[in-house]
């Protein structure tokens, strides 16, 4: 005869928790915080590509420096979380064929 613990609402998925699988889940977590945050900076780093005042303060040259950095760092950040076509990206974001020559492009 075998003895079973007696269910106190708890759901299977919380019983079975390791250390391995919380810290797994911390490293998704912070993976996807990660990818957020370089998607923020390559957004903003276009819309200034785009803006008018910032073209004329900074130059284009230095702003398509920035753009290409930014949307460098996000097409890595995908790549780590195994997002490899970034033809998506390009699209959604619009990003200008003169960042992509930068990046090396074809």
């Amino acid at each position: 005869m075998s003895l079973r613990l007696p269910d106190l609402g708890t759901s299977t998925r919380l019983a079975r928790e390791t250390g391995f699988s919380v810290l797994e889940a911390e490293l998704v977590s912070e993976a996807a915080a990660a990818l957020g945050r370089a998607g923020a900076r390559a957004e903003a780093a276009l819309a200034r590509l785009t803006d008018e005042a910032s073209l004329a303060s900074e130059g284009r040259e230095a702003l398509l420096k920035a753009a290409a950095e930014a949307v460098w760092a996000l097409f890595i950040q995908r790549e780590a979380c195994g997002m490899r076509d970034q033809k998506p990206v390009i699209a959604d974001l619009g990003i200008p064929r003169a960042v992509l020559v930068r990046l090396g492009a074809r």
